[in-house]
């Protein structure tokens, strides 16, 4: 005779007797052959109410085995309704289709197995499983919701197809999982919601395919996970967010798809990530890849992976080192080169270089990180001038910018000064060896330019000059040949005047600082071309000195200081 409270479900199925023949064996139920019936198999139908009884149990009702409800190939009929209910077993509906959503709102229960069953929606808001949620390979056609769920164990959706497209497919804000949330080569129509989880596991999506076009397809903003944030392999359409989240581990990107054209694709704003990010191995962002104010305890990534130009963003984004990816300034600078602020309303971000300098600096790249130092330097000038007001103002900002990289790199290579010094000091050298090769060169003191050696030694042999300043006619002195400077020293009386030297009239006129004599006693002779020339070189030369020699001064001293 049944069991009174069978009664109300008057006849039962095939089916139905075999759930409730092995309610108190603890062994799995088969229907049918245990696979996934179709709709409308009435041998294979079990009502959901009758479920529900067994499960809640009461005076009349069998007893349950300790292992709890393991059903398997059945056509479930009407709503599992179990909202707010405690049931201290585990549930195992597996390989079954529901023509309803099961209802678990509320309810407080073990282990929940929807794994292989076809389900059109799973209301669970609120859930309290004290061990697993697991769906795996199963086939949702409307929306999951564990809103506020705390699960003991695992949530698991390995193999998943859930689709409710153009919306949210998994609402799980502030769900609290001790264990990993796992949907390893899931396929999901619709966006994967996990605002302010709390995660102690992995949140593994490898593998896994998300669409949900131009929104949010994964949003995981303020979440908490102690393990890694894995999305290796995965194909993912829409934007990932995981804005200031906090991760223990890595955060994997290796080999993913993510695309949202147009849009970030991938935002990891303020977001701390205790491990490394991962960017490498055919990884591809269509999109752009936001790290604004993020923390990461390294970067391992590739340059083909890198974004599109325009398509980065690492303003006030901090990491502490690179492993297992280029360091060279020329591979990193391209990797900056990526951003453009203006895309986003503003002219320069600074602090990117200044951060990858100190990195490459504390990797023992000093070389590099100066590169990096004055490519920022030329880049924010850049941007200052384009702030100037007036034409005229652009331009003097420019020309003082110039002068200020070519000389002393912004004040961060005084020595440039140095060496600009030492080039125009040996340009000079040949000049005045020129000069005086070519007889352009004569002394600078008006006595020796009146003397009759000096005078005498510009007309050759054999002609005649009046001397004014002694009254008589004498001969010229030159040889065939003989410059006028070659010829006074060969005079007796220019020994008691200092000969020239080109390589000290270079000194002393370069540096203001030095006092050789030479320029006092030599000048270029202004009389020929060449020797006209030689005195604008020597202006010049004069100019160039103090003002690199200021330049070098500043540098050392800090005045002019790197910005």
């Amino acid at each position: 005779m049944p069991a009174p409270f069978l009664v109300r479900f008057g006849p039962l199925s095939r089916a139905e007797v075999t759930m409730v023949e092995g309610i108190g064996s603890g062994m799995s139920d088969r229907v049918g052959s245990g696979g996934l019936p179709q709709e409308g198999d009435e041998d294979r139908r079990v009502r959901a109410a009758l479920i529900r009884a067994l499960l809640l149990g009461g005076p009349d009702v069998p007893a349950m085995h300790e292992k709890g409800l393991r059903l398997s190939g059945a056509w479930i009929t009407g709503p599992l309704d179990l909202e707010g209910c405690r049931v201290p077993l585990d549930i195992g509906l597996q390989d079954c289709r529901f023509d309803a959503a099961p209802v678990l709102r509320s309810a407080v229960i073990d282990t929940v197995s929807f794994d292989g069953s076809h389900l059109p929606g799973l209301p669970a808001d609120r859930l309290e499983a004290r061990g697993d949620i697991l769906l795996r390979s199963a086939t949702v056609t409307g929306p999951i919701s564990l809103r506020g769920a705390r699960i003991g164990s695992d949530l698991v959706m390995d193999g998943m197809t859930l689709s409710h497209e153009g919306d949210r497919a998994l609402s799980a804000e502030r769900i609290f999982i001790r264990g990993s949330a796992l949907m390893r080569g899931a396929t999901v129509r619709g966006g994967i919601a996990l605002l302010g989880a709390r995660i102690g596991g992995d949140f593994d999506l490898v593998g896994s395919s998300i669409e949900r076009p131009s929104a949010p397809a994964v949003e995981a903003d303020s979440a908490e996970i102690t393990g890694d944030a894995a999305f290796r392999q995965a194909r993912i359409t829409g934007m990932v967010s995981l804005v200031t989240a906090r991760i223990g581990g890595d955060v994997d990107l290796t080999g993913t798809h993510a695309a949202n054209p147009g849009d970030v694709a991938v935002r990891l704003n303020r977001t701390v990530v205790g491990g490394a990010l991962f960017l490498r191995d055919g990884a591809a962002i269509d999109g752009a890849l936001s790290l604004n104010g993020a923390e990461l305890g390294a970067i391992t990534d590739q340059a083909a992976s890198w974004p599109k130009p325009g398509d980065l963003l690492l303003n006030r984004c901090l990491y502490k080192a690179f492993l297992g990816a280029p360091v060279g300034a020329a591979d990193r600078l391209d990797w900056l080169s990526r951003q453009d602020p203006s895309r986003w309303g503003e002219d320069f971000w600074p602090q990117p270089y200044e951060h990858l300098a100190r990195v490459l600096a504390e990797m023992g790249h000093d070389d590099d990180a100066m590169v990096v130092l004055l490519e920022k330097d030329r880049l924010w000038r850049r941007a200052a001038r384009l702030r100037a007001p007036s034409l005229a103002l652009r331009l003097a900002m420019t020309l003082r910018d110039a002068i200020l990289g070519m000389t002393i790199g912004y004040g961060r290579r005084p020595l440039r000064a140095l060496i600009w010094l030492l080039v125009l000091g040996l340009m000079g050298w040949a000049v005045y060896v020129v000069l005086e090769r070519e007889g352009a060169i004569r002394p600078n003191v008006s006595v020796i330019l009146r003397s009759p050696e000096w005078v005498l030694c510009g007309v050759p042999e054999g002609e005649k000059l009046f001397m004014v300043s002694l009254g008589t006619v004498r001969s010229g002195l030159a040889k065939p040949g003989q410059t006028q400077l070659r010829c006074f020293y060969d005079q007796p009386e220019s020994a008691a005047y200092p000969k020239h030297n080109a390589l000290m009239l270079s000194v002393d006129t370069l540096i203001p600082v030095m006092e050789t004599g030479q320029r006092d006693f030599w000048s270029p002779d202004t009389r020929t071309p060449l020797g006209r020339a030689g005195k604008s070189f020597l202006y010049f030369q004069t100019l160039a000195g103090w003002a690199l020699s200021l330049l070098a001064v500043a540098g050392f001293s800090g005045i002019v200081k790197p910005k």
